[in-house]
């Protein structure tokens, strides 16, 4: 039986950080938006299809512009998302119906690479849980909440962690589900939930395993890092 890949890519962010009114994931690089080159790369792997979330007023917009302008068939579904990233990530995987494993990416991400996706799919096989990262380049700080530091982690346990963050879909679900039902209760105790590798290893016994990606495989949150990614697209 023919296993089956999904994608779920997170198109639903405000970009503040940007400090422009276009949502940073429809901002031009290289005259075609930001998603364009991430949906671009799963359409022409071997993943098989891919559910794209974005916020619900762009739904159309992404359909009409991105979609049928640039021929993506592999997106199966556009559905609106939630308050919080984890939210939206939770309303991706409600829309898929059936596979085996998930690739999970925020669309802010436009130099993932097909090479990436084949370690990472590799690895998903063995260990049913592993996030795309790499090694942190710089010593790293831990402060307290005055701003002094209080200890320094040895760097070469350090890694910086990117997207796709991979799983076998049953597990994935099932832990989201598990925590939306906690999640008053996780967030009075201070507990910030920010990738979906957290999801699983606080609902599961699943350790997650580091995979090496890129580091040219930013998130585009500012001005600065899409003056690097135009950089990065010209020395394609």
């Amino acid at each position: 039986m023919k296993i089956k890949t999904s994608a779920i890519v997170l198109a639903a962010g405000r970009g503040s950080r940007m400090k422009t009114d276009v949502h940073k994931q429809f901002l031009l690089l290289g005259g075609k938006p930001i998603l364009y080159y991430c949906l671009k790369t799963f359409e022409d792997s071997f993943i098989d299809e891919i559910v794209l979330v974005t916020g619900e007023g762009e739904i159309a917009y992404c359909h009409r512009e991105i979609i049928e302008k640039y021929d993506f068939h592999k997106v199966k579904q556009i559905v609106a998302g939630g308050e919080e990233r984890y939210h939206s990530v939770y309303l991706g995987l409600q829309a898929i119906s059936e596979c085996d494993y998930v690739f999970i990416h925020d669309g802010a991400r436009p130099f993932i690479t097909e090479e990436i996706l084949e370690r990472g799919y590799e690895t998903v096989q063995r260990e049913n849980a592993c996030v795309i990262g790499m090694p942190v380049k710089d010593t790293i700080k831990l402060a307290d909440e005055s701003g002094y530091t209080v200890d320094t982690p040895r760097r070469d346990l350090l890694w910086m962690i990117q997207t796709p963050q991979i799983f076998s879909f049953d597990l994935v679900k099932r832990a989201y589900g598990d925590f939306l039902k906690k999640e008053k209760k996780i967030a009075e105790e201070g507990i910030q939930i920010t990738d979906d590798a957290m999801v699983v290893e606080h609902f599961t016994n699943t350790s997650v395993k580091l995979v090496e990606g890129s580091y040219r495989n930013i998130k585009i949150t500012t001005p600065e890092d899409l003056a690097i990614a135009d950089i990065f697209l010209k020395n394609l």
